[in-house]
């Protein structure tokens, strides 16, 4: 017997918190998301089941809805091997003595169980516990028990029976796509809500003891072998976001769900294809050099787009029922101006809030006659006292606030305005719903070309962009982005008084891009990957990703292409598909040298040297100059920003140490100088124009 062409599909959810059924209970927006999306898979027959904990909050659960206290007792013990080196004056393991029980609430078509016991239940208010908990206090480990509680949970309550368990941000689940894997009746699929670095990594001798006790049989990743980045580079990368090393007894939590779930779930195209290599990042040649490079090619054919959106709430307000003149007049804003809007929660480096506030007040400064409406969220207000000293300086042009507030008011300022500003950094952005919001009702966007973000087109070119787009940044305090944001906003003030037409034809494509992300369409994407999973059909890797990011050996032969092999300068590969021949080679250099790709540049001349201009080749080996006199020139044309990155010296502290990073100083046409390195081990970071940042060596001569 078949199974029929749509199979009922038992979907079970679980994260650390799922409670965006009830705005009390609220903390972030993994909650709203996994909310939406199952209810929209059981409004379409589906059987849906969700797995939290109860966080202390059974009490209230039971004031507002009928609460169902399950058969179910657990009595188990959670050991928990502590590192050393983080719990100072802790025994070598502690024994959490447990007795977990389970509750029920029936909602929407949705099964919701809660767990309960002694760690689940701390936290009541704030959930998860505060970082500063870590090497001090045992509930550091609730988010852990969790994991080892839903386990036990889902193989004792759900048994036999075929189920896809959901289950995301891999920090929170690490364990259980290996407690799941070698049972038939159970497949898993990892979602990745965060971009938090690829290789965080936990205790390894704690997850070995976790994996005793839930009698998984899965041998733990060697450590890291050297990978030869010089000391520059590698210190550099704290300050991105991206990396932070880890002592050799740590295991990479990615590679643990990768290597062991059935799909990996990820909410945007971009998203996806960022966490694939880190390209034109400050990362991307040390992440080449990882074993989790290694780990992503081994399993990108799991990877698969379920998306995200907007809530059917937000897209059922209609625009034209808000009154400019009120919202905006009610603000000490002029309605007759054009109007910018940015609604994030208050994180200076990821939503670029610094590089925000300095184009505002650099723009007002120079007399654009604009307004400007900045919500930067924070329960405990703003604690930076630039930020108010600007909005005082151009009160009724700059309104800033900080509380929460409802949704009806959020858009009432997103429907008022004309644009909006979301320069978010770091690529620590998946989707952004709230730059989706106000595209939603007409507000143009001017936004950081994030990969993360690209769904929203304002990066596209002007045939179908959204908006305006400034380079993505990996800096704190970026004066690039400063610069850019002053600039896409001098430009949209004269588009919205030069050009209306133009700016209507924007704002009426911004908000059609935006309304295609619904959860109608989220559960789309999801059911089609899920339900492929559940017939056992084999997850194949798109032709066009492996071409992006350079897996030849994932790819046919016939699918490789000469344009694939000049994007990543790789001779071998265009040999395989084309002569390569002067023109070719020229093509293959000039490409290189665009990325700032100088090892492609010479690989290219050592195989053809008579095939690149002279004239290109003494620019090639001319473009770094260290003479004896202290002074250090530069020279690349399409470079923004060039910063000299001198290692610290060895700790032996085992803190970890960060770099001296020393811009040089532009002097026009492509030349930047500056003071030599004092110490051995410096290297160059450049910022090219294109958004691309890489590395190049410091040459002497």
């Amino acid at each position: 017997m078949t199974e029929p062409t749509d199979p009922r599909l038992h979907i079970i959810e679980t994260y650390f918190e799922c409670c965006g059924f009830d705005h009390t209970f609220l903390q972030g927006g993994t909650s709203v998301y996994l909310w939406n999306l199952s209810r929209e898979f059981a409004a379409r027959g589906h059987r849906v089941s969700i797995v939290t904990p109860a966080h202390g909050r059974l009490d209230d659960l039971r004031a507002r809805y009928e609460v169902e206290d399950l058969p179910y007792e657990d009595v188990h013990t959670v050991p928990i091997v502590l590192d050393p080196q983080v719990w100072r004056g802790f025994p070598a393991e502690v024994s959490l003595e447990l007795r977990t029980t389970a509750h029920r609430i029936r909602l929407d078509g949705v099964d919701l169980y809660f767990l309960a016991d002694a760690y689940l239940n701390q936290l009541p208010d704030t959930f998860y516990p505060p970082y500063s908990a870590k090497g001090n206090d045992l509930v550091f480990f609730k988010p852990l028990v969790f994991q080892m509680d839903s386990v036990r949970f889902l193989r004792s309550w759900f048994g036999d029976e075929k189920a896809l368990v959901h289950t995301h941000e891999p920090y929170y689940h690490y364990l259980l796509p290996a407690a799941l894997r070698d049972d038939p009746t159970k497949l898993v699929v990892s979602n990745v809500q965060s971009n938090m670095p690829i290789t965080k990594k936990v205790y390894a001798p704690k997850v070995r003891r976790l994996f005793e006790v839930l009698g998984v049989d899965r041998a733990l990743p060697a450590p890291d072998a050297a990978d030869g980045l010089p000391e520059a580079p590698r210190q550099y990368q704290q300050l991105t976001h991206l990396h932070y090393d880890y002592p050799p007894d740590h295991v990479a939590i990615y590679d643990l769900t990768a290597e062991h779930a059935d799909l990996i779930d990820f909410l945007s195209e971009g998203q996806l294809d960022f966490y694939a290599s880190f390209r034109d990042t400050p990362f991307e040649q040390l992440f080449a050099r990882l074993p989790i490079s290694g780990v992503v090619r081994r399993n990108a054919h799991k990877m698969f787009v379920g998306g995200c959106a907007i809530s059917d709430e937000w897209l059922g307000m209609d625009p034209a029922d808000v009154d400019r003149e009120k919202v905006l007049g009610g603000l000490g804003l002029d309605p007759a101006l054009p109007t910018f809007f940015h609604n994030a929660r208050y994180a200076v480096h990821h939503k670029g809030q610094v590089e925000l506030v300095r184009a505002v007040d650099r723009v007002l400064t120079e007399g654009l006659a604009a307004n400007f409406v900045v919500r930067c969220i924070s329960g405990n207000g703003i604690d930076d006292p630039f930020f108010h000293e600007i909005a005082r300086r151009h009160a009724g042009r700059l309104h800033l606030e900080w509380e929460r507030v409802d949704e009806r008011r959020v858009f009432d300022y997103a429907a008022a305005s004309d644009f909006c500003l979301f320069p978010s950094k770091f690529e620590m952005d998946t989707f952004l719903i709230a730059q989706g919001e106000a595209m939603a009702v007409g507000a143009v966007p001017i936004a950081t070309d994030q990969r993360g973000m690209a769904h929203f087109r304002h990066a596209d070119g002007p045939a179908t962009t959204t908006g305006f787009a400034v380079n993505r940044s990996f800096a704190e305090d970026d004066g690039l982005l400063t610069a850019a944001l002053a600039d896409r906003i001098r430009e949209a003030v004269t588009l919205w008084a030069e050009d209306p037409d133009r700016y209507r034809e924007l704002a009426r494509r911004a908000a059609a891009v935006a309304r295609v992300f619904t959860w109608q369409h989220c559960a789309d994407l999801h059911l089609a990957a899920f339900t492929r999973l559940w017939r056992g059909e084999p997850a194949q890797l798109p032709a066009e990703r492996a071409l992006r990011h350079g897996w030849w050996d994932l790819l046919p032969e016939e699918r490789l292409t000469p344009d694939a092999a000049v994007e990543h300068g790789d001779l071998a590969a265009y040999e395989r598909c084309a002569p390569l021949d002067g023109a070719a080679a020229r093509r293959l250099f000039h490409a290189a040298w665009q990325r700032a790709d100088f090892a492609a540049c010479e690989r290219v001349v050592e195989r053809l040297p008579d095939a690149v201009p002279e004239e290109d080749v003494a620019r090639l080996r001319t473009r770094c100059a260290a003479p004896d006199d202290g002074r250090l020139t530069y020279r690349l044309p399409h470079a923004d920003r060039v910063e000299l990155v001198v290692p610290a010296p060895h700790d032996d502290t085992g803190a970890r140490a960060l770099p001296d990073v020393r811009p040089l100083t532009s002097v026009g046409g492509g030349e930047f100088t500056g003071p030599a390195p004092d110490r051995p081990g410096a290297w160059l970071l450049l910022t090219l124009s294109s958004g691309r940042v890489t590395w190049d060596e410091v040459r002497h001569g």
